[in-house]
């Protein structure tokens, strides 16, 4: 099946709201390669990507891994997680010195897509327009 990266933009949701009240001339985003991994529950990110874009940690949770382990990891505040036209909000993990940027099954599921592990690519769950689940 293979592996691929998607290009996403993540975005600190708490400036978009200090800008919008004028507290802010800038609002930090970060355009960059994730791996789809629908192994993965949530947005996994390292330390140096939530530093570039500010985000606080909310809390510790306990986490695990692929392999197996578990560990404690910085859960932070939501970011808005952008492909193409599709956007949605979702905390993300933080793995301090993790080499991959992934985007799990929440985000996933938040912008309607599914991955298509024939043509390494995401697609849309429901066609080419998003359509909002509500449950």
């Amino acid at each position: 099946m293979g592996t691929f990266t998607e290009e996403i933009t993540l975005v600190n949701i708490g400036d978009k709201v200090r800008f919008e009240c004028g507290m802010l001339k800038e609002i930090r985003s970060l355009t960059l390669n994730a791996m789809p991994d629908t192994g993965a529950w949530t947005l996994i990110i390292n330390e140096e990507t939530r530093q570039k874009l500010g985000l606080a940690i909310l809390e510790t949770v306990k986490s695990s891994l692929a392999d197996g382990t578990t560990a404690q990891y910085g859960l932070t505040e939501p970011v808005e997680i952008r492909w193409k036209d599709r956007r949605t909000s979702q905390e993300a993990v933080v793995i301090p010195d993790a080499g991959e940027i992934l985007l799990g099954a929440l985000p996933l599921e938040g912008m309607d897509l599914m991955v298509d592990p024939v043509n390494h690519r995401l697609t849309g769950v429901h066609g080419e327009q998003r359509i909002h689940l509500v449950l």
